[in-house]
């Protein structure tokens, strides 16, 4: 896959498609690689005659860890914001979203329909928010406008992302994989002991292992202010996409952001949970391909 440096970075992307078609950019969430992102997700939404781009946020993947920023400890950080005290992280969302926005500079890209799932949900918020002459469309899936009252993840969700790793052992961290995504799964589109496996092993043996990436961008989204009042100036056409049983970021989140947003479309998927399984995929290619289709049409 390529590599580009955009907002002094260097950021791991792959496109699928014509470069001369309308450009989808998908933004994963907390710690995902581009490769949570579907290939078969990509190809469908390709064969609907989009352009698609996915990529590896900062501190994921292939892309730019920046260790040198250090580890951040995540319950002091949250003990001191709870307290009311300053607290400084290595990085914003909004520097991520400006990532997301370098990207395409570079690429060449004016303007894309922005797709983005959990954090990559907020990040593609703040690239619509932010950058109204770039987004020709989003779609925030699984995501949430950081509202402080909205109800929390069930406590086994948020202890399985919370939970430290028994050992760095090849075998320990794929173990964990799969039981973090059997319990922020879809109950309703399950994926199969052997999927979780196969898609463990693609991105544990993807990069070598480095756990302070994701606690960083775990501070960019507890320390992110609530997105409600900047949501209402998003003028591009936009489709909320959540799960009626996501244990991880309840339906609630989802309904609020559609709220927030003008005209913004809703749609809860019964059985969805915090994931993109292959039996799911099918179902958010149509939902996603039918809405930028439409997009299209419009404009």
């Amino acid at each position: 896959m390529p590599q580009v440096r955009a907002n002094g970075i260097d950021i791991e992307y792959e496109s699928f498609g014509s470069e001369g078609d309308p450009a989808i950019l998908l933004i994963m969430g907390l710690g995902g690689q581009l490769t949570l992102w579907p290939e078969t997700f990509c190809r469908g939404l390709v064969a609907r005659g989009f352009r698609v781009i996915r990529f590896d946020n900062r501190d994921a993947g292939k892309s730019t860890h920046l260790i040198d920023a250090g580890a951040v400890d995540i319950p002091a950080l949250m003990t001191a914001a709870m307290a009311g005290k300053a607290v400084v992280t290595p990085y914003a969302l909004e520097d991520m979203a400006q990532d997301a926005v370098a990207l395409l500079d570079t690429l060449g890209v004016d303007q894309a329909h922005i797709v983005g799932a959990s954090m990559g949900g907020m990040i593609a918020q703040l690239v619509a928010a932010r950058h109204p002459a770039r987004t020709k469309s989003l779609v925030s899936i699984m995501s949430s406008t950081g509202r402080r009252d909205l109800p929390p993840g069930r406590p086994e969700a948020m202890a399985a992302l919370m939970t430290p790793l028994p050992s760095n052992s090849r075998e320990d961290r794929i173990a964990a994989s799969m039981k973090t995504w059997r319990i922020i799964g879809s109950p309703g589109y399950p994926a199969t002991d052997a999927e979780l496996r196969a898609d463990a092993e693609r991105d544990i043996d993807r990069v070598p292992f480095e756990p302070t990436g994701m606690a960083r961008q775990m501070a960019a989204i507890l320390v992110a202010p609530p997105r409600n009042d900047i949501l209402k100036s998003v003028s591009a056409p936009t489709l909320v996409i959540h799960g009626a049983d996501d244990p991880l970021v309840p339906v609630a989140a989802g309904r609020d952001t559609a709220a927030s947003i003008p005209g913004a479309e809703l749609i809860v998927v019964p059985g969805m949970g915090h994931d993109v399984t292959a039996t799911l995929t099918p179902v958010l290619e149509k939902h996603v391909g039918d809405f930028v289709a439409r997009v299209e049409g419009r404009a």
